[in-house]
């Protein structure tokens, strides 16, 4: 689940060896799934670890994982690098924002992690995102654009050029195409 590099583990080590007996460090995500998130790492001490928690064991001591971040932690790896700016602990967590899917899941949840994943960091650049509303019996991903999407004139180039295309790509078999289901209608909501 967690990487943590032998330099981290070391540093842990250290910073650990001055808690109180059976300290271990927790790693947690804030405001997991959302593009808000978080990552973490904190003292834990003992009697703050509970019976839902994941106890990941490395070199001296544990990462303790509450349930909630886990699947949001797959993959992340925690690094101490000392360069000629100093030394820093950093913590990449790929999947903190958005949590990764299996790739037997349900096609829904395939293509709205790749909109979560993909697509809506690309459209959040310019204020705008994207929801999926359906996938119909035909294979047709029907969309809800909001944010500065909504109301744009470039939202039919974005949805043929840039969002069909991705998803066909993806998902050549199971997509046949993508359709716009929002009402662009001009009022206070809309961007231009």
């Amino acid at each position: 689940m967690i990487n943590i590099s032998e330099s981290a583990q070391t540093h842990f080590g250290k910073l650990l060896s001055s808690q109180t007996e059976g300290t271990n460090i927790r790693v947690f995500v804030v405001n997991p799934g959302t593009p808000s998130a978080e990552c973490g790492v904190s003292y834990c001490p003992p009697d703050a670890v509970e019976e839902t928690d994941i106890r990941l064991n490395f070199s001296g001591f544990d990462a303790v994982v509450d349930a909630d971040s886990a699947p949001f932690l797959e993959d992340a790896e925690i690094d101490f690098v000392t360069d000629q700016m100093g030394s820093q602990l950093t913590l990449k967590a790929p999947n903190a924002k958005v949590r990764q899917v299996d790739d037997d899941a349900p096609l829904v949840e395939r293509v709205n992690y790749m909109i979560d994943a993909e697509i809506n960091p690309q459209l959040a650049s310019h204020g705008g995102k994207v929801i999926l509303v359906e996938i119909t019996a035909d294979g047709i991903a029907r969309l809800q654009f909001g944010g500065g999407c909504n109301g744009c004139s470039m939202v039919d180039v974005t949805l043929k050029e840039g969002i069909e295309k991705q998803l066909l790509a993806q998902f050549p078999n199971e997509l046949s195409g993508v359709k716009d289901a929002t009402e662009h209608e001009a009022g206070e909501h809309s961007y231009y």
